[in-house]
């Protein structure tokens, strides 16, 4: 059970990094396409296309599976302390009014939720 709730862990932080990179991503000029058709491999904005597309998806995929979670305190545990890192984990521990070995049951338990719900 500890590898599962490392490995989504693990998944919410990558989720954190590629909402960045689709940021970055979406600040560079748009891709342009040449008029001349190409019978060999991709162009490199079609691989920046799909690229974007790609993330998009995957980005998409984390965000409903986070919404269709009901819980506000495992919300505020995956979104606010884990990938948005706002608080530290006395800060959480203060937010949500539970000690800090209750405040790690919940994380564990949001983490499984998530799990279950992707």
């Amino acid at each position: 059970m500890r590898q599962d709730v490392n490995k989504i862990r693990n998944l919410l932080k990558k989720y954190a990094k590629l909402k960045r990179d689709l940021t970055a991503y979406n600040q560079v000029s748009s891709p342009s396409f040449d008029g001349v058709s190409s019978h060999s491999s991709r162009n490199g904005a079609e691989s920046r296309l799909i690229s974007h597309v790609d993330l998009s998806y995957q980005l998409k995929e984390i965000e409903d599976t986070l919404n269709a979670i009901d819980d506000p305190q495992y919300q505020f545990i995956l979104h606010d302390y884990i990938i948005e890192k706002r608080f530290s984990r006395n800060e959480a521990c203060q937010r949500l009014s539970v000690s800090v070995s209750k405040f790690n049951y919940l994380k564990n338990r949001a983490l499984e939720t998530f799990k279950e719900k992707i």
